[in-house]
């Protein structure tokens, strides 16, 4: 696969991922800040790597790794959060930048902070 990020203004994210000659594309529905055997953190940091996490699972479960999302969606219910979910996503992702889109949106659970869904290609 080839991927080429495309940069026609400087921003510090990729405003486009073009990518050629891949095999799998992966769609990862919403994740959210919870799992079957935890509490939903009450934070939004916690909430954030649960979510994160969650994106992890399913990238693992098909073979993939974070390396492989060309396009990410985060939505957050307080755009306060911005900044907090821009360094949680370069912790997790460390250089790689995929194609981003943050919305703030209300959430179907009251008490979710966060909600993160992407695509991967390999």
């Amino acid at each position: 696969m080839e991927r080429q990020v495309i940069h026609p203004t400087q921003v510090s994210y990729s405003q486009a991922h073009q990518i050629t000659g891949f095999k799998r594309l992966l769609f990862i529905s919403g994740q959210l800040p919870q799992c079957d055997a935890c509490i939903l953190p009450k934070d939004f940091d916690g909430q954030c790597r649960r979510a994160w996490a969650n994106v992890e699972r399913q990238l693992e479960a098909a073979g993939m790794d974070f390396s492989n999302l060309v396009k990410v969606t985060t939505f957050l219910t307080d755009r306060r959060m911005r900044k907090r979910n821009y360094e949680i996503r370069h912790e997790v992702l460390g250089e790689h930048s995929p194609a981003l889109t943050v919305v703030i949106a209300e959430l179907y659970e009251e008490g979710w902070m966060v909600e993160i869904e992407a695509i991967a290609a390999d």
